[in-house]
């Protein structure tokens, strides 16, 4: 698979994701009648910055794995990247969604995201002065 289309999956996929966790917050919203915000709803908080906290992330991991794709990085160094992105934010997410407080979801997800973005941020620039 050329490097540009392992980016696009994981583009496509990252998306999806911010998709399902916006349906969550939709959901949630309705769930409670709470037209804008979070109505002090516990749960909707939950949604709300699970669904911010991905659109804070995912978009800096997709330009980094498109600028990889576009400096000729190997495939593997992007399906590693924008797997351990995706699964970082995956657990993440749930992490917030479906524990209460401090969650070991949280924290590996965080690791996990953190690790991809670093690896990404190294390999540019590794990548850009070889």
């Amino acid at each position: 698979m050329p490097t540009i289309q392992a980016a696009a999956l994981w583009g496509g996929l990252l998306i999806l994701q911010l998709f399902a966790l916006s349906g969550v917050v939709v959901n949630r919203r309705r769930k409670h009648m709470v037209e804008f915000g979070d109505g002090g709803e516990r749960d909707l908080i939950c949604a709300t910055r699970a669904f911010a906290n991905a659109a804070e992330y995912i978009p800096a991991g997709m330009c980094g794995l498109i600028l990889l794709a576009f400096l000729g990085a190997p495939a593997l160094l992007i399906h590693a990247v924008g797997g351990t992105l995706f699964v970082g934010r995956v657990i993440h997410a749930l992490g917030l969604l479906f524990q209460k407080g401090p969650s070991l979801g949280r924290s590996i997800g965080m690791i996990l995201t953190w690790l991809a973005l670093l690896v990404a941020a190294v390999s540019l620039i590794a990548w850009s002065i070889l």
